[in-house]
């Protein structure tokens, strides 16, 4: 009994340590298949996560300009055409709200709207009737105004074809690391533009400006905008490489205004332009839209012509192509091997004035009232005038009434 009793707990003890290896290598086991899976996941996110940086890595460079330009031109003259000035000066105050620098804008104005004698608030352009946004705002620069509005000097700031004594402001100092933006305005029709209702500008020449351009490397990219009727058939001749073209109306059809203003009598804008005005307004330096947000703006329910744009010439995906790229700066960044101490206290100053002297203090302008708030506003309510005659009206009612119920011969008890 004994022997047996021995070989029985024996036998009991080796299944035990047999069961308790076996679990142990199963945990082994197991621990090495969860490793395993972990690293067959890391091998398989690691390529994404680096695609995704590269990704957005590509995108930031993948334009290669280093510096941005706008040429924004108004080609129409006389008070009716107020809003060709408005449609410009908003395309420029959002240019410059988005980083582009006055030296960086050629700005071209055919008539000045906000010393019009007819203007009833001098030294203003509104581009709404609730009259709240000033586009001509505190520090307008224009390059060329007036009569200096022509085809001539258009295309020689265009291909740099300018006199030695025109000044620096005056210039389209660009080069092949220049994105462009140029918006044109006016009245036109199928093939041109005109200038100030004496000569005009053709889609040829037009594209003929924009091939020495690309010849002499004066651009990297070009966005090309126009609104004014018929402006689809302005970028039909269009033939030089990185070039993207935008039109407010098809061929025959109008480019139609907008915002009518009682007060001065003429209208404040053009459709396309106030609807690519409220786009911009969203955007921001940092901001991710593309041109094909572009595209989408005012379509024909708000336009009542088509909008139409040209991409066949451009070189990248529009869809990759920012808003930033054309009406914004290009931020600079120096890259250092030096560790900077951020959490150090800033040491302050010196005070440089000599004492005695008055010190000026820093002034800035108040920043105006962005048109996103104010365009689903209700318009302002005015002071209630009675309308021209209504004074003349009424007395001529009082008086019939008198005659109908006294006679005449009741007028010498009035006179």
């Amino acid at each position: 009994m004994c022997c047996t009793d021995c070989i029985v707990r024996n036998t009991g003890k080796a299944a035990a340590s047999w069961l308790r290896l076996s679990l142990r290598k199963m945990a082994t086991c197991r621990c090495h298949l969860y490793l395993k899976i972990f690293a067959l996941l890391c091998l398989h996110l690691l390529p994404v996560a680096s695609n995704y940086v590269e990704g957005k890595a590509s995108q930031l460079f993948s334009s290669g300009h280093t510096n941005n330009w706008a040429v924004l031109v108004c080609t129409s003259r006389f008070w009716f055409n107020y809003r060709h000035v408005a449609n410009t000066l908003s395309v420029y105050r959002s240019v410059k709200r988005l980083g582009i620098p006055d030296s960086h804008i050629v700005l071209m104005l055919a008539d000045d709207m906000a010393c019009n004698h007819r203007n009833p608030k001098p030294a203003t352009v509104f581009s709404h009737k609730n009259m709240e946004l000033n586009v001509y705002g505190d520090d307008v620069e224009v390059d060329y105004r007036g009569y200096e509005v022509t085809v001539e000097n258009f295309l020689r700031v265009l291909t740099g074809r300018l006199p030695p004594s025109t000044p620096r402001s005056k210039r389209l100092l660009s080069d092949d690391r220049s994105n462009i933006l140029i918006y044109l305005t006016g009245h036109g029709g199928n093939g041109f533009l005109k200038f100030q209702d004496s000569e005009e500008i053709s889609n040829v020449e037009l594209a003929d400006a924009f091939e020495q351009m690309w010849q002499k490397r004066r651009y990297n990219e070009l966005l090309f905008i126009i609104d004014t009727c018929q402006g689809a058939s302005m970028y039909e001749r269009f033939y030089s490489p990185n070039l993207m073209a935008l039109a407010s109306s098809q061929v025959g059809e109008d480019s139609l205004s907008h915002q009518p203003d009682l007060a001065i009598g003429v209208h404040l804008m053009d459709r396309y332009t106030f609807y690519l005005l409220e786009f911009l307004e969203d955007i921001h330096p940092a901001s991710q839209a593309n041109m094909n947000d572009l595209f989408k703006v005012c379509p024909k329910s708000q336009c009542v012509s088509t909008p139409g744009h040209r991409t066949d010439l451009f070189q990248r995906d529009p869809g990759s192509v920012l808003i930033t790229d054309f009406f914004g700066s290009v931020r600079k960044v120096e890259i250092t091997t030096e560790t900077i101490n951020l959490t150090s206290p800033i040491v302050p100053q010196e005070d440089k004035h000599v004492t005695g002297e008055p010190t000026s203090e820093a002034q800035s302008y108040v920043d105006q009232l962005p048109v996103a708030e104010i365009i689903h506003q209700k318009p302002k309510r005015k002071d209630w005038h009675p309308p021209d005659g209504f004074i003349l009206g009424l007395w001529t009612l009082i008086l019939l009434v008198f005659f109908k119920t006294y006679g005449i011969k009741h007028l010498k008890h009035i006179f």
